[in-house]
């Protein structure tokens, strides 16, 4: 499949809000409706700009996007049908190798997106009982196992 990752652009957010929506939808079934709607009006707040995000494209359509600061991925989400075809293993590439990033912090209950990173080297090394809006989701605080030596 080919794709792009570019930085990110205002005129991608419409897009990139969508790719969020439809990803959270289909992996993160723990969400009761009210906080998935809770979350989603702040999602559509953020500044993403501001965010060093980075979207991945595919035949000029965005399929996803990973978002890194401060070494940490803040967020890594692909649109649906693109899960499981190895894109977001690309994202998550571009974030290690050309942003530097070592860290990330997933949802415990997002069993699928934990066992990603823990199949790319990450390890858990923290848990939260909260997650960082202050949700009663669990939250895993994650780090490259090399970088713990």
């Amino acid at each position: 499949m080919t794709f792009q990752i570019r930085e990110y652009k205002e005129s991608d957010q419409p897009s990139v809000l969508l790719v969020w929506e439809r990803s959270v939808s289909a992996t993160h079934h723990f969400l009761s409706r009210k906080d998935f709607d809770a979350i989603k009006n702040i999602v559509a707040q953020i500044p993403f700009a501001k965010l060093n995000v980075h979207c991945l494209v595919v035949e000029n359509k965005i399929a996803g996007f990973i978002s890194v600061i401060e070494r940490k991925i803040e967020m890594l989400f692909l649109a649906p049908e693109y899960i499981g075809k190895g894109l977001g293993k690309e994202l998550l590439q571009f974030a290690l190798h050309k942003l530097g990033a070592c860290q990330v912090d997933v949802n415990e209950q997002n069993e699928q997106a934990v066992q990603f990173y823990k199949k790319s080297g990450f390890v858990v090394s923290e848990r939260s009982a909260k997650d960082d809006l202050g949700f009663d989701y669990p939250l895993l605080k994650l780090r490259l196992q090399q970088t713990e030596n």
